[in-house]
């Protein structure tokens, strides 16, 4: 064997393309650079609320609804169904999770809230894979007929309930939350010293572990089973095989409309769980609109993450820290987020230079420079700024990670039964 085969086989493995793979090492040290960085704004800004036990319980409350309906976006593009309908599933999951919660109890509402959901994805699997739809105006009726069917229901049931009225529902139970005894009250301490990094990293460990309701823990233990059944068992390859070349899963045996059903019922039940967190953990009460958008916003959430598990959350865990921050701190935490993203900016031009993006390098270095004059002739940002950031932080994720996504091939295309022979 040559030293260049020899060299070759040694290497990282790599992606398609030439890419190195990120190994588990390299995401930490990722993180922790992450974190590093905001710990250095929040020094620099005073704005000590960045990284506190709050603002990692609140973004974690707010993240989670996002992350599973971006999961139950992941399971049925994985399998070539486009799902727009994730917020009609999620306002069934809202409904159904607090009818049911109220009358028999919060865990039997999770239940019921799950079967909504994946009513919605049974009706959005029959539309589109067995008539063959088009993917977009099925998950659009789909949304609507959810607000229809709630609303009508509403006013035959919450109307009448103590309580209640037609625009929403009775009060619902509580589900258990953990608090470790010891740790939780050691991180507060450590976290309001405000040290360069050691508070930080307290803050984050005591919010995930002070106040965090068990069905939060369901929700964090979904993303990596979730990887593990795709991406590590027979079904989920034949899963996925649907979603990238379908004919040629089809030649070797797999029941294509089977995998690709299973995939959207499981997506509706995922978006459904998203929606009893919201009736019953994040506001433990029905409200009529109270999914505002999320189902959509998991979707660009399963975009960034490249269609993976650990990338989906990250872009949810990105968009609940930002949305946390106009609740704790408003005006003062998103301030010093001008500096973050302005400094983020300098090092993406930097990377952009060294690639010799020249263009794209200089783009950058403008905004840094005109982000950081903002930042210092400013001591606050208006109140409409405030409550848009959120939504400018993840149109803004999306297009700086455009280039390197990829969708699977087959994703929202047209198929049937034996169109290969």
């Amino acid at each position: 064997m040559s030293t260049s085969t020899v060299s070759a086989t040694s290497a990282a493995p790599k992606k398609a393309g030439g890419r190195k793979k990120l190994t588990l090492p390299w995401i930490m040290l990722i993180i922790a650079g992450g974190l590093a960085l905001v710990s250095l704004v929040r020094v620099i800004s005073g704005a000590n609320d960045l990284t506190s036990i709050g603002q990692v319980s609140g973004a974690l409350q707010l993240a989670v609804p996002i992350g599973l309906a971006g999961l139950g976006g992941l399971w049925a593009e994985r399998a070539g169904v486009v799902n727009i309908g994730l917020e009609g599933m999620m306002i069934l999951g809202t409904w159904f999770g607090a009818w049911a919660g109220y009358q028999w109890g919060p865990w039997t509402g999770v239940v019921l809230g799950i079967l909504g959901g994946a009513i919605g994805g049974l009706l959005h699997a029959i539309i589109t894979v067995t008539f063959n739809v088009n993917h977009i105006v099925s998950g659009v009726a789909v949304n609507i007929l959810a607000l229809g069917f709630t609303q009508y229901l509403s006013n035959f049931t919450f109307a009448n309930a103590p309580g209640g009225s037609s625009k929403q529902s009775p009060r619902v139970e509580e589900i258990y939350k953990i608090t470790v005894p010891g740790l939780s009250d050691w991180m507060a301490t450590l976290q309001a010293k405000h040290w360069f990094f050691v508070s930080d990293l307290a803050g984050v460990v005591g919010g995930l572990v002070t106040e965090l309701s068990l069905l939060t823990v369901v929700a964090l233990l979904l993303i990596p089973g979730t990887w593990w059944v795709l991406w590590r068992t027979a079904f989920g390859l034949r899963l996925r095989s649907c979603g990238e070349n379908p004919v040629a899963a089809e030649s070797l045996g797999v029941n294509v409309y089977k995998y690709k059903y299973i995939a959207v019922i499981v997506s509706g039940g995922l978006a459904g769980l998203g929606g009893v967190f919201l009736s019953i953990v994040a506001s433990p009460i029905y409200q009529e609109g109270q999914t505002g958008g999320r189902g959509y916003i998991g979707l660009a959430a399963m975009i960034f993450g490249n269609w993976m598990p650990g990338g989906m959350a990250l872009g949810a865990g990105l968009f609940g820290f930002t949305d946390s921050l106009k609740l704790r701190g408003g005006a003062e935490n998103v301030h010093a987020m001008l500096l973050l993203i302005a400094i983020l900016l300098v090092l993406v031009c930097a990377w952009q230079l060294y690639k010799k993006k020249h263009f794209q390098g200089a783009l950058s270095g403008v905004c840094a420079g005109g982000l950081f004059l903002w930042y210092a002739l400013t001591d606050a940002v208006p109140s409409q700024f405030v409550d848009a950031a959120p939504y400018l932080t993840t149109l803004l994720v999306l297009a700086l990670s455009a280039q390197r996504l990829r969708m699977p091939k087959a994703d929202g295309l047209p198929y049937r039964k034996g169109q290969g022979k």
